[in-house]
């Protein structure tokens, strides 16, 4: 069982590629090697392998990534399942997992919805979804400073708001601030509760 991700960056074509492509791999580059693992294509397109488990996480951090640049955000769909063909790269495989997070990510673009997830039960997506779209009310509101925050707790899980604050050169009461404002205490619930579903039933 394997995640995918697919997505796209929103309004791409208002902003310079350089402004946001190298942010994207440069992150992307950390989960593994291009193309067995990831790809950018059609200029602003991309499509992510990975685990179940570290799917949603991997697709949050994406998005705070991409709305650290102002005014840019990101579109993905996660599909949870099989892979039954491995092609030379991601965009060249198959399954019910690439079939999955394909239909859900036409979805999104009709619902204007920048994030949900697809397993192929329906019990469990109802559910996902419904978590996401309550999360996606602040998510998607995320100031840059905001989102910065938010990234820099995923990639230092262990750090204490003081080390945090040393990393921005700010007072850790900031740190504490911008936490709050961006939600990150419910970002992490979310992440949390996320891996709950999964262990209920294997997908």
């Amino acid at each position: 069982m394997i995640a995918i991700i697919t997505g796209d960056i929103i309004n791409s074509e208002q902003y310079n590629a350089k402004e946001w492509i190298e942010v994207l791999k440069t992150y992307l580059s950390t989960l593994g090697s291009s193309p067995d693992v990831w790809e950018i294509y059609r200029g602003d397109e991309f499509q992510i392998r990975t685990s179940n488990e570290n799917a949603l996480e991997i697709a949050i951090h994406i998005k705070s990534l991409i709305k650290s640049i102002k005014n840019l955000d990101v579109r993905m769909s996660i599909g949870l399942g099989e892979e039954t063909y491995v092609g030379s790269g991601v965009s060249e495989s198959n399954g019910p997992a690439y079939q999955l997070s394909g239909r859900m990510f036409t979805q999104l673009k009709g619902q204007k919805i920048s994030m949900a997830i697809a397993t192929g039960i329906p019990t469990k997506d109802q559910t996902l979804n419904l978590m996401l779209k309550l999360a996606l009310h602040f998510m998607d509101d995320w100031s840059p400073v905001s989102a910065e925050i938010v990234t820099l707790a995923l990639e230092n899980p262990s750090a204490s708001q003081n080390e945090i604050a040393k990393m921005l050169g700010i007072q850790q009461s900031a740190v504490s601030q911008r936490q709050k404002r961006a939600r990150l205490d419910l970002v992490q619930e979310l992440l949390a509760y996320y891996a709950q579903i999964l262990k209920e039933r294997t997908l």
